[in-house]
């Protein structure tokens, strides 16, 4: 059984280095779902109140190599575009009672991440990944426009797709 799920796992991460879209869920084109998740003091943050803006939703875990690997690019990107009209908003999709959001808030200052933390829940995951049955790989970024539609979908670790994806919808 432990080999079986530690064969899955590793089936995950190599999808996630290799950036294949073996995600499913919806795809670039689609309205981006809804949501409303608490962020890490405890604040609700809707999709809703970003309309307006580009916005880039990371889902990602701690225990996640190629997440990892990213939080530095993406730090970078926030940072860069976050007076053109971006914002981050990354998605953990780390079990609650596997970390606390103590825990997670030590991560976020370790990793020097200077856009909100949200929690995932059952509602979004199912949203963004499961309706074609397939499992979540992560990291997967979703660009939604400024209208609300998912421009592009990245799977995996792509160095620099974010931000040539980011310059494209900016010019």
């Amino acid at each position: 059984m432990a080999r079986t799920i530690a064969r899955g796992l590793l089936i995950i991460i190599i999808a996630s280095f290799l950036g294949c879209d073996t995600a499913g869920g919806i795809p670039a084109g689609h309205e981006a779902p809804g949501f409303e998740l608490k962020n890490l003091e405890g604040e609700t943050v809707s999709l809703r109140e970003h309309r307006g803006r580009i916005v880039v939703i990371d889902f990602w875990a701690t225990w996640c190599p190629p997440c990892l690997t990213s939080i530095p690019e993406i730090v970078e990107v926030q940072e860069k575009y976050r007076d053109r009209g971006v914002t981050i908003l990354g998605i953990s999709v780390d079990p609650p009672g596997d970390l606390s959001e103590d825990d997670l808030r030590a991560f976020r200052r370790k990793m020097k991440m200077n856009y909100p933390i949200l929690r995932a829940d059952d509602r979004v995951v199912m949203d963004y990944f499961e309706g074609t049955g397939k499992q979540v790989v992560i990291p997967t970024l979703f660009v939604v426009d400024k209208e609300g539609k998912i421009r592009e979908k990245l799977v995996g670790f792509r160095p620099g797709k974010l931000e040539e994806t980011l310059q494209k919808l900016l010019s």
